[in-house]
C-alpha cells in the first residue's frame, strides 16, 4: 500500500491557489485497495458527480449542469480507498502550457515562488508539490501533466493513449488527449497507475535504456549537460536520435492536428458565446479556426510515419531518456520572445509521445540554480505498468 505524504500545517488560506472557488470539498472512498489513507484531487476538466465542470473559465461554467457521474478514473481512485478533497484550477479552457489563468489567479509553484509553476494541469501539479494531496489527476494534451510535474519537482505520467477511459472529460484534442496524474513519490505514482490500468500487462521489464542526443540539443546547454550527468547513475544507455533531423515536422505536425481537434471540440461553443479570453488564449484559438483540410491531410501522413519510426525505436524492454522541458520553470515575468522560444522547443520535444500515443514518465531530481529539473522516461505504446516498475525502481535507488 502506498503511504500517505505530509500535509504541511502552515499551508497559505488559498492553498497555493491549487483550487478553484468552491472547489475545496471531501468525498470520501467508497471501497478498500491500494489507495487506501491517500487523498487526491482533480483538474477543473474532470467530472465529479455533483459538481460542475468548470474549464478553466467562468462562461463555461455557468452553463454547466453538475455531473450525473464521475469520470472512470475518479470512480476508480474512490473505489480503491482514496478520498478526494477538490477540485483544482486549469489553464483557461486547457490552451497553455503556462500555468496562469486570468479568471481564477495563478497557482504558486511551491518550489520556487517566483517562477511559474507550468500548465495546463497547474493546480493538480501544485495541490501534490505543496503537500495538500498524496496525488492529483491532470490531463495531458501536449505536455500538460508532464510540464508541470517538471516545474514544480514531483513525479508525473502520462499513460499510453487510450489506456484510461476519457468519458466525462471535456474534450480538447481527443487523438492526443489523456488523464494523466502527479505523485509526490514514484511508489504512489505506481499504486495509482495499478488502479487506472487493471486490464494492461506487465509485459516486458525494462532492460534496455537509449539517450536521445537530438532532443538534449533541444535544451538550454548548462541544463543539458547538468541533466546527462544525472542520468549517469541509471546505467549504461546508447545514444539514438529520436528526430532524425526532422523535429521541425514534429512540431508543425503537431501544431496542425491538435489545433485543427481542439477547433472541432471547442469552435462551435466559442462562435456561439463570445466572451473574455486571456489575449494569448484568444490568441491560439484564433489561429485554431484557420487551419484547412489541406493542411490536415498533409501532416496526417506525417504522424503515421513518426508513429512508425518510434515503435521500431522502442520494442519492448526498452526505453528512451528524454528531456521533459527545454529548461527551468519560466520567471513569471519572462518576455513575449522567452515564452514563444519556450513553446517552440518544449511541443517538439511533448509532441514524440503524443503523436506515438506513448506513455512517458516524468521524474524529479532535484534542484539545480534554484529550480527544480527532471528527466523523463518513454517507452512502446502499452509497456505503461513496466514503465512505472522501472521508474519506482530507480527512485528506490536513491
Amino acid at each position: 500500500m502506498a503511504t500517505a505524504a505530509h500535509i504541511p500545517r502552515a499551508a497559505p488560506p488559498d492553498y497555493f491557489g491549487a483550487f478553484v472557488p468552491d472547489g475545496l470539498f471531501r468525498l470520501g472512498p467508497t471501497g478498500r485497495g491500494a489507495l487506501c489513507g491517500l487523498t487526491f484531487a482533480v483538474k477543473d476538466l474532470i467530472d465529479v458527480a455533483g459538481k460542475r465542470t468548470g474549464g478553466g473559465n467562468p462562461v463555461w461554467l455557468e452553463q454547466q449542469q453538475p455531473a450525473a457521474r464521475s469520470a472512470p478514473a475518479v470512480d476508480r481512485a474512490l473505489g480503491a480507498g482514496a478520498t478526494l478533497i477538490g477540485k483544482t484550477v486549469t489553464d483557461e479552457l486547457a490552451f497553455s502550457l503556462e500555468g496562469r489563468n486570468v479568471h481564477y489567479g495563478s497557482p504558486i509553484n511551491p518550489a520556487c515562488p517566483d517562477r511559474l509553476c507550468g500548465g495546463s494541469s497547474s493546480g493538480s501539479a501544485v495541490a501534490v508539490a505543496a503537500g495538500l494531496a498524496d496525488f492529483a489527476f491532470g490531463t495531458d494534451t501536449g505536455g500538460s501533466v508532464r510540464v508541470p510535474a517538471n516545474f514544480v519537482g514531483v513525479h508525473g505520467f502520462r499513460p499510453s493513449h487510450g489506456a484510461v477511459p476519457l468519458d466525462g472529460v471535456v474534450p480538447f484534442a481527443p487523438s492526443y488527449d489523456t488523464i494523466g496524474w502527479f505523485a509526490r513519490t514514484a511508489e504512489i505514482l505506481g499504486a495509482v497507475g495499478a488502479v487506472l490500468l487493471p486490464q494492461q500487462p506487465k509485459g516486458a521489464p525494462i532492460t534496455k535504456l537509449l539517450f536521445a542526443r537530438d532532443a538534449f540539443a533541444l535544451v538550454d546547454p548548462p541544463l543539458a549537460e547538468e541533466l546527462e550527468r544525472r542520468a549517469a547513475p541509471w546505467g549504461p544507455h546508447t545514444g539514438v536520435d529520436v528526430f532524425a533531423g526532422e523535429d521541425r515536422a514534429y512540431l508543425e505536425a503537431y501544431r496542425v492536428l491538435q489545433d485543427a481537434e481542439v477547433w472541432q471540440s471547442l469552435g462551435d461553443w466559442l462562435t456561439a458565446n463570445r466572451m473574455p479570453l486571456a489575449d494569448d488564449i484568444a490568441a491560439r484559438f484564433a489561429g485554431a479556426a484557420t487551419v484547412t483540410p489541406d493542411r490536415i491531410a498533409e501532416y496526417r501522413p506525417v504522424r503515421a510515419a513518426i508513429r512508425a519510426r518510434f515503435k521500431a525505436l522502442t520494442p519492448p524492454g526498452t526505453a528512451i531518456i528524454l528531456p521533459v522541458t527545454p529548461c527551468v520553470a519560466l520567471p513569471k515575468n519572462a518576455s513575449g520572445a522567452v515564452i514563444g522560444d519556450f513553446y517552440a522547443r518544449a511541443l517538439r520535444l511533448t509532441a514524440i509521445a503524443g503523436h506515438a500515443g506513448a506513455p512517458q514518465v516524468t521524474l524529479p531530481l532535484g534542484h539545480w540554480h534554484h529550480a527544480p529539473i527532471g528527466l523523463s522516461l518513454i517507452a512502446t505504446p502499452g509497456s505503461d505498468r513496466a514503465l512505472l516498475d522501472f521508474a519506482a525502481a530507480l527512485a528506490a535507488r536513491g
